[in-house]
C-alpha cells in the first residue's frame, strides 16, 4: 500500500491501522479509503481554515497538523457539499461518490463509536440518492431577481457581475475563475470558457451579463506594471480563488434571505438550467451544449418539470372549467323518498 505515514495526524493513522488489522479489509479497499478519507480532510481545511482558502490544489494542503477539533464541527451539510464537490469538480461518478459515502461512514463511526473523539457522528443520515431520481434544487425566478437585488459588498460591481454569470450562463465554479480577458468578445458577445476534460466550449452573453461585465471591468483596477489576465480578481489584484467566490455567493445569499435552504455555488448552475427550460422551451440537446455536458443522459436532471409547468398543464385540461349544472327537480316528485324507504 502507498500510504505516507508522515502526512497524516495520529487519529487518522490509527483509523487506517484499525480498519487494515481489527476489520481486516483488503489492501485495495485500506488504500482506496485513505485516498478518500485524506481528500476530505484537505477539503475540509480548504473551506474551513484561512491558511488555505486560497489554495485551488488540494494536494497542496497540509493535515499532519490537523487537530481533532476540526472535525467536531462537521456537519451532515458539510458532507453533502463535499460529495458535490467531487462530482463537479472531480468527476466522480456514481460508484466512486458510494464509496465515498462507505469511507466517511467507517471513519467517523470509527472516531465516535470506538474512540468517542466526537460527540456525534454526522454520517448518521448520510446517504447517496441517485441522481435519476432526485430532482436538483435550485432558486425560483422571484429568488434569482431576489438574489440579484440584494447585492451589498465592498465589491459590488464584481461580485454581481459574479452572480449575474452564474445564474444566466449556467457556468462552473472552475470555468468562472479560471476566465481571462482575452476569453471575452466583447463584439460577438460571446466567451470562451474551459471545461472538463480541458474541453472548450462558447457561451453567448445577453444583455444582462454584458452589461454586468462592462460596469465591473470598468472599476477593476491593476498595479501599473500588472499583466494579469484573469478576469475576476481578489483584492489582492490576482486571481480570484474558488472558495473566496464561494463566500461571495453564501453572502449574497444569506443577504437575500435564502441561506441554510441549502443553496450554493452550484446550484446557481442548477438555477440557470432550469430557468432556461422552463422560460426559454430550451430542449435537452441544447441545454447539453450550453452546460458543457458530454451526454445528454446528464442534462436530462435539469428538464425536470417544475410546479408551476403542472399546475400548467393541469389548468390547461378542457374540463378546468367544467361546472355542474343543478338539476331542476319537481317539488312533486316524490323518486327521493322512493330511495328512502328502499
Amino acid at each position: 500500500m502507498n500510504i505516507d505515514r508522515t502526512e497524516c495526524p495520529d487519529f487518522f493513522l490509527d483509523y487506517v491501522l484499525y480498519i487494515t488489522v481489527t476489520k481486516g479489509l483488503s489492501q485495495r479497499t485500506v488504500q482506496e479509503y485513505y485516498l478518500d478519507i485524506r481528500l476530505f480532510l484537505k477539503y475540509l481545511r480548504m473551506m474551513n481554515d484561512p491558511r488555505f482558502q486560497s489554495i485551488d490544489d488540494l494536494q497542496k494542503i497540509t493535515i499532519r497538523d490537523m487537530q481533532i477539533e476540526e472535525l467536531k464541527a462537521v456537519k451532515l451539510q458539510d458532507l453533502y457539499n463535499y460529495l458535490y464537490y467531487v462530482a463537479e469538480e472531480r468527476e466522480n461518478h456514481d460508484r466512486a461518490r458510494g464509496r465515498k459515502v462507505s469511507a466517511l461512514r467507517s471513519f467517523f463511526g470509527y472516531l465516535y463509536h470506538h474512540q468517542n473523539l466526537l460527540e456525534n457522528d454526522p454520517t448518521d443520515r448520510l446517504e447517496l440518492p441517485s441522481p435519476k431520481k432526485l430532482l436538483p434544487k435550485y432558486l425560483t425566478l422571484e429568488q434569482s431577481q431576489t438574489l440579484l437585488q440584494s447585492i451589498d459588498s465592498s465589491y459590488p460591481e464584481r461580485d454581481y457581475c459574479i452572480i449575474t454569470l452564474f445564474l444566466n450562463c449556467g457556468m462552473r465554479l472552475s470555468e468562472l475563475v479560471g476566465l481571462n480577458i482575452d476569453d471575452i468578445n466583447f463584439k460577438e458577445e460571446k466567451m470562451r470558457v474551459l471545461g472538463k476534460g480541458n474541453k472548450e466550449r462558447i457561451i453567448y452573453l445577453n444583455a444582462a451579463c454584458m452589461q454586468a461585465l462592462e460596469a465591473y471591468l470598468q472599476k477593476r483596477e491593476l498595479p501599473e506594471g500588472s499583466v494579469e489576465k484573469a478576469v475576476f480578481l481578489s483584492k489582492r489584484h490576482t486571481r480570484i480563488s474558488k472558495r473566496r467566490v464561494q463566500q461571495i455567493v453564501e453572502n449574497a445569499l444569506k443577504m437575500a434571505g435564502l441561506s441554510g435552504q441549502g443553496y450554493s455555488t452550484h446550484k446557481l448552475r442548477h438555477t440557470a438550467a432550469t430557468l432556461m427550460y422552463q422560460y426559454g422551451n430550451v430542449d435537452a440537446l441544447t441545454l447539453k451544449e450550453v452546460l458543457g455536458h458530454s451526454s445528454t443522459s446528464t442534462t436530462e436532471i435539469y428538464t425536470h418539470l417544475s410546479n408551476q409547468i403542472i399546475r400548467h398543464a393541469t389548468e390547461s385540461s378542457p374540463l378546468a372549467h367544467f361546472e355542474k349544472k343543478e338539476s331542476e327537480k319537481n317539488d312533486d316528485d316524490d323518486s327521493d323518498n322512493v330511495d328512502e324507504e328502499i
